[in-house]
């Protein structure tokens, strides 16, 4: 009975106020919660945790050491998929972002990916960008993660400073942008011996990443991967 209730609200409330899948816009149905099933099954997914040395953490060999990397799926600027991004971003659903990065701990499960991190934190917001858009969004998508898999999400970095968009910008120019805006948290020293995972939601140069998991492998005996809700095209 309880089930049919909140079925019955939930098609009350799509009827007042459609709720629609952000990548094809067709209207939801009562038990299909952010993507329709058919975007979703067609997610264009990297699966670069099923390759080892992938393009991701080739992308990062030489500039910053990590033990592996991944995305859940491609992001190409423009395209219907990048409407979640875009969504849960800058249209007040990051939940939306929560979801999906729960899937990918599961969609990931059969290779191993996750098995060997004991701790989850994720890039930071500076000040002024949280007080105007009211979340980050990477906070989300690491909550998801840790929920998921049922360890920690630790808060070990923050941003110092802010810093001008990155979206027109190159990748010398975005690495020149971010120098000196991230640094280590007090309590980032419980993460010692730790894996952790640095989560972010989408990688296109890397830079941000790149800076930030060089702080923390300053943390004694810290290992890091990377995960990302999406990728630009690395190659």
């Amino acid at each position: 009975m309880i089930k049919t209730i909140k079925q019955w609200l939930n098609a009350a409330a799509d009827m007042a106020l459609p709720r629609v899948c952000p990548v094809c816009h067709q209207a939801l149905d009562s038990d299909e919660r952010w993507l329709c099933r058919q975007c979703l099954a067609a997610l264009p997914r990297t699966r670069y945790e099923e390759t080892d040395f992938n393009t991701m953490e080739q992308h990062f060999a030489g500039m910053v050491p990590i033990e592996r990397a991944t995305a859940y799926f491609f992001y190409e600027k423009g395209a219907p998929y990048s409407n979640i991004l875009h969504d849960i971003k800058y249209h007040n659903m990051p939940r939306m972002g929560k979801w999906l990065a729960a899937r990918a701990v599961g969609d990931m499960a059969g290779s191993h990916f996750f098995d060997t991190i004991d701790a989850v934190t994720a890039v930071p917001l500076h000040r002024s960008k949280l007080a105007h858009r009211g979340y980050n969004q990477s906070e989300y998508l690491a909550e998801g993660i840790s929920e998921t898999l049922h360890i920690p999400y630790v808060k070990a970095l923050k941003a110092v400073r802010p810093h001008s968009t990155q979206t027109h910008k190159g990748a010398m120019e975005r690495w020149q942008n971010i120098q000196g805006n991230y640094a280590l948290k007090k309590n980032a020293d419980q993460l010692a011996g730790k894996h952790i995972l640095l989560v972010d939601d989408v990688i296109t140069t890397g830079s941000t990443l790149t800076v930030c998991a060089s702080l923390l492998i300053q943390i004694p005996n810290v290992t890091v991967s990377l995960f990302t809700l999406a990728a630009a095209r690395l190659e």
